[in-house]
């Protein structure tokens, strides 16, 4: 009995070694499964990203060709409407209607308006539509009509914060502008009049806690603009600047208010104003400006011509610091976009999408004659053209 034990037991060695066997050999599976998933990352580092992986959920149910591109459909307007980027989907702004299309086409808003010049500003989730001159001012988001205003004295400007505080520059008699500040609940809370200067726009930080009022007057017979800070105090009823400084003689064309800084934008050169009134700036005097964008995320893009006409045209992109590099381009650019850490540069058949370090992140062949170019945070796009709208996703 005890040999037959004996022998019962012996087929156990193999049994152990085989185990062993198979536990080297999943380690070592592993192993280089791992190596390879590192070099994998490295090497699309820049694709392989969170990115990717918010648009595979936002467009999970868009149908797509092999190039990313989604059907192209058609919508309520022509090119010469305002476009933006509205929570993921495309708002078409004209004289009669605001409309909102989904990737594929389907409209979500479709809003009657009487508006003379359109202008639309964008938080990402929320948009103000208004009529520059008019009287009458829209607020939409979540894919329906938030809140409106029809008999407001006549807009200068309209711009929401990242909060969704609105700040609105007016008309006032007796004064050269007024500015207030709405809640998210669109309660006015706030209400500069000034009378030293005409007001031509202001925002408030994206933190609500600055209010940036830009000015145009004279300064010893010469043509200034000025750029005045004032501290959100909503217990106070009167408000004087907490800091002034002049941005020179050139003609501001736009401005954003981060939670940090100023960025204003003008015809000969880009200013970066921190609460100190401290300006970094990048000065491009001498070359005309083609095109600009302040919605980088940390940057901002400007592209320059040293003639008023030809293809010959350099693409700035501008950092916070007012230092920029340059990107050499030889073709028509029709359009130019910013969102989160991409730019795109459209021209007549292509579409490249550039991480903020100037790397080529996606490139389309054959834009089915669009002449504007929306991009989205994720570094997906929206193509518009006379006949059409489409959606690239990378």
């Amino acid at each position: 009995m005890d040999d037959q034990s004996q022998n019962q037991k012996q087929p156990k060695k193999p049994a152990s070694k085989l185990t062993g066997f198979l536990v080297r050999l999943i380690a070592t599976l592993v192993v280089l499964a791992a190596g390879v998933s590192l070099v994998a990352l490295v090497a699309f580092r820049d694709r392989l990203n969170m990115d990717s992986v918010k648009r595979w959920f936002h467009y999970r149910t868009l149908t797509l060709s092999d190039s990313g591109q989604a059907e192209f459909f058609e919508y309520d307007g022509d090119l010469d409407d305002t476009f933006a980027v509205l929570d993921g989907d495309l708002l078409v702004c004209s004289r009669n209607a605001i409309s909102l299309y989904s990737g594929s086409g389907t409209r979500y808003i479709s809003q009657p308006v009487s508006m003379e010049h359109p202008v639309v500003n964008t938080n990402g989730s929320l948009a103000a539509a208004y009529d520059a001159g008019g009287s009458s001012l829209y607020i939409l988001g979540q894919r329906a009509l938030v809140w409106s205003a029809e008999e407001l004295e006549p807009i200068l400007s309209a711009r929401l914060n990242r909060n969704g505080q609105l700040t609105v520059v007016t008309q006032a008699s007796g004064y050269r502008g007024m500015v207030t500040v709405y809640s998210a609940a669109y309660e006015p809370v706030m209400s500069v009049n000034v009378s030293s200067a005409f007001v031509m726009d202001a925002a408030l930080s994206d933190d609500g806690h600055t209010l940036a009022i830009l000015t145009v007057g004279q300064a010893g017979g010469a043509f200034a603009s000025k750029l005045e800070l004032y501290t959100m105090d909503y217990a106070s009823g009167g408000y004087q600047p907490d800091v002034s400084c002049s941005l020179g003689g050139g003609v501001v064309l736009d401005m954003r208010h981060t939670a940090s800084a100023v960025w204003t934008v003008g015809d000969q050169g880009l200013a970066v104003t921190g609460r100190d009134g401290q300006s970094a700036q990048a000065d491009w005097s001498g070359r005309y400006l083609r095109r600009y964008t302040l919605n980088g995320d940390g940057f901002a893009l400007a592209l320059l011509g040293r003639y008023r006409a030809g293809s010959q045209v350099e693409l700035w992109v501008v950092d916070a610091k007012g230092q920029h590099r340059t990107m050499e381009l030889n073709e028509q650019v029709m359009s130019i976009a910013a969102a989160g850490r991409y730019f795109a540069v459209l021209t007549s058949d292509r579409l490249d999408i550039y991480t903020d370090d100037l790397e080529l992140y996606s490139s389309l062949k054959g834009t089915r004659g669009a002449r504007t170019v929306l991009l989205m945070p994720d570094g997906s796009a929206i193509l518009v053209s006379a006949e059409g709208a489409g959606f690239y996703v990378p």
